[in-house]
């Protein structure tokens, strides 16, 4: 059984103008093409798509696509690690819509809202395992309490500062410039300012926390040059992260940049 791109777009909401282009980039050809010039999908077809799209929601691009397909041939465990990640993505947005939910509620009766229950589901916690073996309960500690206390707006706008940061990353890699260039050793410096902001990091300036940032406890400096090139090479190790810079590729990418930034100004 086969569909056509008719069907195709009926069911997934995508245009045969960006089946042509999958097609014409080697990402999803059809499998077979009628007499009449149309293009038909089988099943085998129809899992790589919805591979595609999967990837594309996680904000992939599509070189970052066609690798993981490379390296992913097997697509039932493929779809399995796709399912983990949207069966948390479930429990995040559910949270979520139960926070603001809440909200809604609040404001409409009257009430005082609960700042401890707005921000549910606006999750900051995702990583925090990682950060705690890498570099310390009190690591994040300091930036948990950083986060908590800002105030809707704050971390509003810090959480674009730190979308457009990643859309900006996945630009300049999709766009082929050098790690060493001057576009990219402008994003590493913005990358290093921004985590310079974060209390509880390695990389964070005096006055950005507490006295027990990460670093000061012992009242050792703390090694930003090994922060950094570290968090580069974690960014390419785990897909949650390179998921923030277009795919493996992107986080390459950024890591490439951040070491040469770091080289030469950390």
């Amino acid at each position: 059984m086969d569909w056509s791109v008719q069907q195709i777009a009926k069911m997934t909401g995508t245009t045969g103008r960006t089946l042509r282009h999958y097609d014409h980039i080697g990402l999803l050809a059809p499998s077979r093409t009628g007499s009449n010039g149309y293009r038909y999908y089988d099943e085998e077809s129809l899992v790589r798509l919805q591979r595609i799209l999967l990837l594309r929601h996680l904000g992939l691009g599509l070189p970052a696509i066609a690798g993981v397909l490379r390296n992913e041939a097997h697509a039932g465990q493929a779809l399995g690690s796709h399912l983990e990640w949207l069966q948390q993505e479930q429990d995040r947005l559910g949270r979520q819509i139960a926070s603001v939910r809440h909200t809604i509620e609040a404001l409409e009766a009257g009430g005082k809202i609960m700042a401890e229950k707005m921000f549910d589901g606006f999750d900051h916690t995702q990583y925090r395992e990682e950060v705690e073996q890498r570099w310390g309960k009190d690591a994040y500690a300091t930036s948990d309490t950083w986060w908590r206390g800002m105030g809707a707006a704050e971390k509003a706008a810090w959480a674009e500062q730190s979308r457009q940061l990643g859309a900006d990353w996945t630009a300049a890699a999709e766009s082929g410039v050098p790690a060493d260039g001057a576009l990219a050793q402008g994003l590493a410096r913005r990358h290093v300012d921004w985590l310079r902001g974060i209390p509880g990091t390695p990389a964070a300036s005096p006055g950005a926390g507490s006295a027990k940032d990460a670093g000061r406890t012992t009242g050792a400096a703390p090694d930003i040059k090994a922060y950094v090139t570290g968090l580069g090479e974690m960014y390419v190790a785990d897909p949650r992260f390179a998921a923030n810079y277009g795919g493996a590729d992107g986080a390459a990418f950024v890591r490439d940049a951040l070491r040469i930034y770091a080289e030469a100004n950390l």
